[in-house]
């Protein structure tokens, strides 16, 4: 029967490389081989094993390095080392730094297999995954190497209780990340609840949160549970975490540390049972160093770091996430859609997407709501994303330079073109005036509605030179 684990074995033995693949595969399991180091890193670059295999003598780059690059790269990733005995003190120390096994040449067919079966069931992906079941990350579309290694973490810590903080760029999907880690984690069956932290006022925050009583304040009617009660035996999803007001940092630090709530005036402390993960677009480091995010806090959130890549870092996804967004949206609006043209999924693929997946989404809808034909051309995509364009953030002389434009041209057409009033309604003379008009390209007699056919390509009108003129 076959497995759904595949191994990488990385030797430059040939015998040895046909050897152990002939086991492994005889137990079940998929087998691709590389010959070296370089090699094993280009498969790695292509699909993610659920495990490695590496002897230590290589040539090129030895199986050491090649570890250290896998463990930077993949860091859940298991690696099995298979050594000489002249080696042996080299893969005790991988083995500290984080490989998984070594196995001393020549080794018992058993042995390999039983270290074989224990890194695959830990392996990312094994538990849950097994007969490729992805439901718990079923909302999230990727077929990148980028996303399949931070799920791929994401699975690993979904087993535990550890406090997780997501990092990403706003729109990048943090909270799907998190609702997916809640699906794979025990807590499954138990409520997913989360909260804005930047969208909700301060003074209101604290009583989502912790809840409070009858009277606490002005408009408390009724005593009310927090989100914390709320998502009592489950995981509590905290957004935006950096943008949480500097006195509320330190109740969440009790409550997480205390494992209790306190409503709004309530002397009474609630005993919680409550995953915390936590995201964040902002850079907590720069927060912290201005005293605006408490180091304790940030600790105690910060156990396990996920940071989710950008939608630019991972354009393998574009069209799958389009085609994706497009056949939900057909529905939606009682579309016949069937793609895009090529060169519409090309200008999509090409795209900057500083709002990341959301700022996709808003695309595709765009074009799904005006498509007229089976198929979207190009068209509608580049009106899309002119209109996704963000609004750029112009330096001090650009910003100057259009003002100047602007207020120039309201001038002329106030006037009709006739500089001689512009000048004056502008209190400047008009020579000065003439000056500002050419310095940005503006030409008087273009404002004139009423100026005789062929006037303004003969130069008549005011006809002084506007940098000799004198007066």
């Amino acid at each position: 029967m076959t497995s759904n684990h595949s191994i990488l074995l990385v030797d430059d033995d040939l015998d040895l490389l046909r050897l152990l693949t002939m086991r492994l595969s005889a137990a079940g399991y998929r087998v691709s081989t590389a010959e070296s180091a370089e090699a094993a890193l280009a498969q790695l670059a292509v699909s993610q094993p659920t495990l490695v295999i590496s002897d230590v003598r290589l040539p090129g780059l030895d199986g050491l390095q090649l570890f250290d690059e896998i463990r930077a790269q993949h860091p859940a990733l298991p690696v099995i080392l298979l050594t000489a005995h002249g080696t042996i003190p080299d893969a005790v120390d991988a083995t500290s730094r984080g490989a998984f096994a070594y196995l001393t040449k020549p080794f018992d067919s058993h042995e390999l297999l039983d270290k074989v079966c224990q890194a695959t069931s830990l392996s990312p992906g094994a538990k849950g995954d097994a007969g490729g079941d992805h439901s718990w990350r079923e909302e999230i579309i990727s077929r990148s190497q980028a996303m399949a290694d931070v799920l791929a973490e994401a699975r690993l810590v979904a087993a535990t209780d550890a406090s997780v903080l997501i990092a990403g760029e706003s729109g990048a999907g943090k909270e799907l990340l998190a609702r997916a880690i809640h699906r794979a984690s025990p807590r499954a069956r138990k409520p997913f609840v989360a909260i804005n932290c930047g969208a909700i006022p301060e003074q209101l925050l604290e009583s989502e949160l912790f809840g409070h009583v009858k009277g606490a304040f002005t408009g408390a009617q009724t005593s009310r549970q927090g989100l914390f009660q709320t998502a009592d035996g489950g995981t509590l999803f905290l957004d935006e975490i950096g943008d949480m007001p500097p006195p509320l940092q330190v109740k969440l630090l009790r409550a997480l540390q205390e494992r209790t709530v306190r409503p709004v005036g309530s002397n009474e402390a609630i005993p919680v049972d409550v995953r915390v993960l936590s995201a964040t677009h902002r850079d907590l480091d720069v927060a912290m160093a201005d005293n605006q995010f408490r180091p304790d806090l940030y600790y105690r959130l910060n156990v396990v770091k996920l940071s989710l890549p950008s939608l630019g870092e991972r354009r393998e996804d574009i069209p799958l996430l389009a085609q994706h967004f497009l056949t939900q949206l057909a529905a939606k609006y009682r579309k016949t859609l069937n793609g895009f043209a090529p060169d519409a999924l090309e200008a999509l693929v090409g795209a900057p997407w500083p709002g990341n997946v959301r700022q996709l989404y808003n695309a595709v809808e765009q074009v799904c709501a005006l498509a007229t034909s089976p198929l979207i051309p190009l068209s509608l995509v580049q009106r899309a994303l002119q209109a996704e364009a963000p609004t750029q953030v112009l330096n001090y002389v650009n910003a100057k330079q259009r003002f100047e434009r602007g207020y120039l041209s309201q001038l002329l057409k106030l006037t009709a073109g006739n500089v001689a009033d512009a000048a004056r309604l502008a209190e400047r003379n008009r020579t000065e005036f003439y000056r500002l008009l050419q310095r940005h390209g503006l030409v008087a007699q273009r404002f004139r509605d009423d100026l005789p056919a062929g006037d303004e390509a003969s130069g008549q009108g005011d006809r002084k030179n506007p940098v000799d003129s004198s007066t």
